[in-house]
C-alpha cells in the first residue's frame, strides 16, 4: 500500500477534506508514519498494521479540522500562520518527506561524477543591490579524478584528493556513507570536540548547514537524519515566509545567533535550500577607514544527477 494514496480512498466514503486540510494531513501522515514505524520496530508489529494505525489517526484528525492555521496576509491567502506548528515538528516532517521520496538517485559508481546545479541570490543590505549566480559542479564520486566546481560563478578545477585527504564536510561518497543515519549517533558526531556550552547548539546548527550546502549528494537516510538532528537543537525557530531565487515560497528555519538557515516548501515540507548572512570589509573609496558590507544569500539546489563525465548534465 502506498500510504499517501490512502487519503483519497478515505475521503470517498467520509467527509471531504479541503485542499488545505489535505496538505496538512499529508504532512501529519508522514510525521506519524515515522513515529509509528520507530515504535513498531521496538514492539515487533507488522509494518502494515503500523502504517494503518498512523493513517487512521491522521485522517480522523484532518476530518475534525485539526490542521495548521492559515490566515490572510494582505491579499495573500497562502501565507501560513505557523503558530500551531513548532520548528521541531516541521523538521521532523521534512525528515519524513525526504525519507519517503521515491525519486532518490541510484547508488553511484566510484568512476562517476555528481552533477549539481545551484541558483544563488545575494542581497546587500547597504543599498539593496542584488547579484545572482548559477553554479554548476561535477564532483568525482570517489575523489580519484579531477573535479570541476563553481563558487559564485568562479570555476575551480580541483585535483584528485590525496590518499589521506578527507575534507569536512566530505564530498567523497564513501566518506558520506560512513556518517551515521541514526539521528542520535549523528548528533554525537557533530558534538565531537565541542564543549557543552550555549555555543555548541549554534555550532551544531552551522555544521548541519555546511553538510547540506556544498555540491554533494547524500546517501540514503543521511539527509533525513540531519533534519532530525536539527529538531533536537534547543531554540531552533520558524521564521517568516521567505521566497528563494526561483520564486518558491517557503518556511524558513533558523537558530538564534547562527548566520545559517534552511528553507522548506510550505505544502510538502520538501527541502528547498539554505540561506546565510555574511559580510566582508572593503576600503572606503576616496577616504580613510574601511566599510563592512553585510549581505543575505539564498542557495537553491535545483538539479542533481549521476553522470559519467564532466560536462554531462544527465
Amino acid at each position: 500500500m502506498d500510504e499517501l494514496t490512502g487519503l483519497p480512498e478515505w475521503e470517498a466514503g467520509n467527509v471531504q477534506l479541503t485542499s488545505r486540510a489535505r496538505a496538512e494531513a499529508r504532512g501529519r501522515l508522514l510525521e506519524e508514519i515515522g513515529q509509528e514505524t520507530r515504535r513498531g520496530a521496538r514492539s515487533g508489529l507488522p509494518r502494515r498494521l503500523v502504517l494503518r494505525g498512523a493513517f487512521v489517526g491522521v485522517a480522523a484528525a484532518a476530518a475534525a479540522g485539526v490542521t495548521v492555521a492559515l490566515t490572510r496576509d494582505g491579499d495573500d491567502a497562502s501565507t501560513p500562520n505557523l503558530t500551531t506548528l513548532s520548528a521541531a515538528q516541521l523538521l521532523r516532517r521534512a525528515a519524513d518527506t525526504t525519507r519517503a521520496d521515491r525519486g532518490r538517485l541510484p547508488i553511484p559508481r566510484d568512476d562517476q561524477y555528481f552533477y549539481t546545479r545551484t541558483y544563488i541570490e545575494r542581497t546587500y543590505r547597504n543599498g539593496g543591490r542584488r547579484r545572482t549566480w548559477t553554479d554548476e559542479s561535477w564532483m568525482s564520486v570517489d575523489g580519484s579524478k579531477p573535479s570541476s566546481r563553481q563558487e559564485h560563478g568562479k570555476v575551480h578545477h580541483d585535483p584528485p584528493l590525496g590518499a589521506h585527504e578527507v575534507p569536512w564536510p566530505p564530498t567523497v561518497y564513501s566518506e558520506l556513507e560512513k556518517l551515521p543515519t541514526d539521528p542520535d549517533e549523528l548528533l554525537v558526531l557533530f558534538h565531537r570536540n565541542m564543549p557543552d556550552s550555549p555555543m555548541r547548539d549554534m555550532q551544531t546548527f552551522g555544521e548541519v548547514c555546511l553538510l547540506m550546502q556544498g555540491p554533494r549528494v547524500m546517501p540514503p537516510g543521511l539527509q533525513s537524519a540531519a533534519f532530525e538532528v536539527l529538531a533536537e537543537i534547543p531554540g531552533v525557530r520558524i521564521d517568516k515566509d521567505e521566497v528563494d531565487v526561483l520564486g518558491r515560497h517557503g518556511i524558513a528555519v533558523s537558530q538564534p545567533g547562527s548566520q545559517f538557515g534552511f528553507l522548506f516548501a510550505r505544502d510538502t515540507y520538501a527541502y528547498l535550500g539554505t540561506r546565510v548572512r555574511g559580510g566582508f570589509t572593503t576600503k572606503v573609496v576616496n577616504g580613510e577607514g574601511r566599510e563592512t558590507n553585510v549581505y543575505d544569500e539564498t542557495r537553491s539546489l535545483q538539479h542533481i544527477a549521476v553522470v559519467d563525465r564532466i560536462g554531462r548534465r544527465s
